[in-house]
């Protein structure tokens, strides 16, 4: 088993927000790609009730060491409260693959 890279996923209440946070993670290198699916349906537990929301589904692909800077600039720029931020290690995957989220996902020399 190869875990060296994450799927991350988080969501954004429109795809305007998603689109932003998108940008913001891929400018600083911390993930190599972006996917934005939606919208989706959400139904959820929130402060009691039962909420419904329509919410955009980001999945970012990163090197499994740039999860707690990715989270972090995920977490600054989301306006939710409480922000869904969850990573799999991504198990397996081709090398050449896994090795351009490596190689796109790595900090720039600045």
């Amino acid at each position: 088993m190869d875990e060296r890279c994450y799927q991350v996923s988080t969501t954004a209440g429109s795809f305007e927000e998603a689109e932003r946070l998108a940008s913001t993670v891929l400018e600083a290198r911390l993930a190599a790609c972006v996917q934005i699916v939606g919208p989706v349906q959400s139904r959820y537990w929130w402060n009691g009730s039962l909420e419904r929301a329509e919410e955009w589904i980001l999945l970012l692909k990163t090197r499994a060491d740039r999860f707690r800077p990715l989270s972090r600039a995920l977490r600054e720029a989301h306006s939710y409260e409480v922000p869904e931020i969850t990573a799999v290690p991504i198990a397996e995957g081709t090398d050449d693959y896994l090795r351009w989220v490596e190689e796109e996902s790595e900090p720039s020399e600045a």
